[in-house]
């Protein structure tokens, strides 16, 4: 099994913010992190997400993600997404994240599982500081879907 742990993260709501993922298959380890001038926690929660099931090679592996973001685990798991889908995203917010992530979830099926956040969880807290560090960094990207949203 493919285990993908996730976080983001955001100073300021919008404000800049980072994500932070960790892949795991058998000995391989993998940390993935991007920083962004401007966007939201739950876009960067969302990112994280898509960037772990992007990076995978190899089809046929089951996937777990754990995430400690209450939107998007409970948006999968409750379905939520599949009616947001069918409404064609009216009203919602992350549509061309959430667009993304849909295609991923159909390829990989993936389980998730909410993990509490800032609870000693390792790769949680792992997670965690790749994205606080990616979102302090001066080489911050353009979240462009966001800024062109938000205007």
């Amino acid at each position: 099994m493919i285990l993908i742990y996730t976080d983001g993260a955001a100073k300021g709501n919008p404000g800049n913010g980072g994500y932070g993922t960790i892949l795991k298959y058998r000995q391989h380890e993998k940390e993935l992190s991007e920083g962004f001038r401007l966007t939201t926690n739950n876009r960067m929660e969302l990112l994280a997400v898509i960037k772990g099931l992007e990076a995978i090679k190899v089809d046929g592996i089951p996937v777990k993600i754990y995430s400690d973001s209450k939107y998007v685990v409970d948006a999968v798991t409750k379905g939520w997404i599949w009616s947001w889908q069918k409404k064609g995203f009216k009203d919602k917010k992350n549509v061309d994240l959430w667009k993304r992530y849909i295609s991923l979830h159909n390829k990989y099926k993936p389980q998730f599982q909410w993990v509490k956040g800032h609870a000693g969880h390792p790769e949680n807290e792992r997670c965690d500081q790749l994205a606080v560090d990616a979102a302090e960094s001066s080489k911050l990207l353009v979240d462009e879907a966001y800024e062109r949203e938000s205007k």
